[in-house]
């Protein structure tokens, strides 16, 4: 098992409380789109631009992307995001091989953590969901259960020829053949309701790089 860290040096990482009382003029993210799961109000989530990254407040679960971030053939995605004290227990990370997600026909993987040291990966399709890896605790995951501090975590997807290997802080926790799902597509973030995180980046690299 690995300890949350107790502090950020950075005063950008305090949250969005605070934030916002240093800046009010926080903005969402230019040319970013949400999705929430079931029909919600689009201030029932804080999403600002806070660099290095993105800071989101979540109320129902979302996906969060931009249209122009898309990734296909052999590529690595990266995250890193960090964890703030709250009270559930929900999952959150990155989505990949995005198509269709402002539409009924939506379909997109997802590979989240949450703060008990567990992962998942699943296939959404329409309203459908897919189970490809259930719930699984790894030590290589931060964990953050706590009240205090801030749990740092870097989720990565490599997608190779012919499998997509998913690690966490740069440990392989599993591997999942490509041929299961579909991960040409847009890349993004899901987020699972009721969680407090900064979003430091999420990038992608060609299989070259």
């Amino acid at each position: 098992m690995r300890l949350a860290h107790l502090m950020l040096p950075a005063l950008l990482f305090a949250g969005p409380a605070l934030a916002q009382e240093q800046d009010p003029e926080l903005e969402r993210p230019a040319d970013w789109n949400v999705r929430f799961d079931q029909p919600a109000d689009e201030s029932d989530l804080y999403f600002v631009s806070m660099p290095p990254g993105w800071h989101v407040t979540s109320g129902p679960a979302s996906i969060l992307y931009n249209t122009s971030q898309v990734a296909s053939g052999e590529y690595k995605l990266e995250s890193k995001i960090y964890l703030f004290p709250g009270q559930r227990r929900e999952g959150f990370g990155v989505l990949f091989g995005g198509q269709e997600l402002d539409g009924p026909g939506q379909k997109y993987v997802y590979f989240l953590i949450r703060g008990d040291g567990s992962y998942l990966v699943k296939l959404r399709v329409g309203s459908e969901t897919q189970v490809i890896i259930p719930w699984t605790k790894h030590e290589a995951i931060v964990e953050h259960e706590g009240q205090e501090g801030t749990a740092e975590n870097v989720l990565a997807v490599r997608c190779g020829s012919e499998m997509i290997d998913l690690f966490v802080n740069g440990e392989k926790v599993n591997s999942i053949p490509r041929s299961d799902v579909e991960p040409d597509g847009i890349v993004g973030l899901r987020v699972n309701h009721g969680l407090n995180l900064h979003v430091a980046d999420l990038t992608v690299t060609s299989g070259d790089d």
